[in-house]
Parts: C-alpha cells; structure tokens; sequence
C-alpha cells in the first residue's frame, strides 16, 4: 500500500562514523555491543516548502533505547515518524534519503506500509485507548490480522498486558471500558496494545509527558524491561528522563542532527558547544 502524497528521492551519503570517544565508552561498557537495527542516512524532509529534517544520518541498534532530545520545532518527532512511514499520511510531505530497518529500505518500491507497521509500533504523547473493553483494545490488532481464535486472543491479551506490566491491576476488569482507567493505565494500555502485534520496534513519542511523577515512573521501568526483547525509539523534553532511560542520545536543532552518543557522554562531555547549551539550559 502507498500514499501518494509522499514522494522521495535516494540519497548516497554516507552515515557518519562514531566518534573515538564513543567507541572507547562502548568498549568500556559492561553490555555487549548490538546489531544495527535501523540505519537513518542524509535524510531530509519537506513540509511543502518549509524543511523540517537536513540530511540526518542515525545508526539505532537492536535491544536498545535511542532517545531523541532537542527544543520544540527541532524534528524529534518528524524523524520519529519516518521510521514507520507515519509522514505518509500528511499531504504534501517530501523525502530525501534513506530508512533502513535489518537494511532493507522501507521507502523502496513494494513496501508494504501495513506490514512495516506492524514491525514498528507507535505509542503517541497522549493515551489514545478505543472506547471499547479492555480485552478489545489489546485484541485489536490481532484481529485485524486475522487471528480468531478465542484461546489464542486470550494469551497475546495476557502476555501483552503482563509485558505492559498491567496485567495484576486489568485481569479483573478485562470487560470493562478502557476509558475507565487512570491516565497511567491507560497509556500502558496502549504499550500493550502496540505489542499485542509482536512488534521488532516501539516508537514512543512523549510517552510520560501527560503523566504523574509515579505513573511516569512506571513507564520508566517498563521501558527499561522492555529493552530486553525491543528497539525502542522514544522523544522526549525531559532530559533526565533521557538519562535515566537511553544508552544512547541524539540532539536535534533546527532539523540537524547535532550530535549523538552513548548517553553518558552527551549529558556530561558533549562535543559540542549546542547540545552543552541545550542540555545546560541556555536555551530550549
């Protein structure tokens, strides 16, 4: 499936090396390194006129949390959305470059949109549940791919809502509306409901920004645990919530990708002077 409103060009620049420094942090650290998952390279994205993206080149790795950092307007959460083509769906978008994911381009002909986003879910800022039970907003998505059996709807409902670390608080209230939750429930709901479709990334976009210092804490720890088994991908304005959640740091400004690094190292040696600034609040 394509959305005609998207059209793009192919780019042959070279995604950038790490830095020295990175590659000694990495060598240090205690985790093994990761496959590369997602490869980013010289992409850059047109609203109409207005260019929201400049040859961004970003390598993401597989098992791990990337976390996007930068001012309002920067292009978090533009680049976010490349990565499962959610762009596609707004009129007039233009696109420059490449999106690999296991290195296959998911911009290439053939592509179908509907797959690559079953391979990348999304969680958006605010919790978005159906008004429908419980059981049905996690059981959504298998049923659009086909699946029918009721024994096996119950164990992807299970297994996703114990992933979202919601089962012991949802397994009484399976029936009832989604809309009943609190607003923490709610928004791991929507986690669960991102991997009921066995997603390989989780893209989340300001996931804890609406919520309360202890629902925000949740999140922070399912990210954690989630990190075993997913690439996760998430935007945020919250710079400790960056540190204490990512490996790895990317900061945007203006479209361009300033800097990025294992997240240690952005936050107490950047490399350069803008992301000292952002991160040291001269700015943002």
């Amino acid at each position: 499936m394509w959305f005609p409103t998207s059209t793009r060009t192919r780019a042959t620049t070279t995604p950038r090396a790490s830095s020295p420094e990175d590659a000694a942090a990495e060598a240090a650290g205690a985790e093994e390194p990761r496959a590369e998952k997602i490869r980013i390279a010289g992409l850059s994205l047109w609203y109409g006129e207005a260019r929201a993206l400049a040859g961004v080149d970003l390598s993401i790795r597989e098992r791990s949390v990337t976390a996007l950092i930068g001012p309002s307007g920067c292009g978090k959460s533009t680049l976010l959305r490349t990565i499962n083509r959610m762009n596609d769906l707004v009129s007039g978008v233009r696109i420059e470059g490449r999106v690999a994911l296991d290195g296959q381009d998911i911009y290439a002909p053939g592509v179908e949109v509907e797959i690559l986003r079953r391979r990348v879910g999304m969680v958006f800022q605010k919790s978005n549940p159906f008004p429908k039970s419980v059981f049905e907003n996690v059981a959504y998505g298998p049923r659009i791919q086909g699946v029918r059996d009721r024994a096996l709807l119950e164990e992807i409902v299970e297994t996703s809502l114990t992933r979202a670390a919601l089962w012991e608080e949802a397994k009484d209230r399976l029936k009832e509306s989604a809309l009943a939750l609190s607003g923490g429930q709610q928004q791991r709901l929507c986690i669960a409901r991102a991997l009921a479709t066995n997603p390989e990334v989780i893209l989340m976009d300001e996931p804890a920004s609406a919520l309360d210092p202890l629902s925000t804490s949740r999140i922070e720890d399912l990210i954690h645990d989630l990190k075993e088994r997913y690439t996760i991908v998430i935007v945020t304005h919250n710079m400790q919530q960056a540190a204490r959640v990512s490996g790895r740091t990317a900061f945007l400004l203006n479209g361009d990708l300033i800097e990025e690094g294992p997240t240690d190292r952005i936050f107490t040696n950047p490399t350069r002077k803008q992301t000292e600034d952002y991160i040291t609040g001269r700015f943002g």
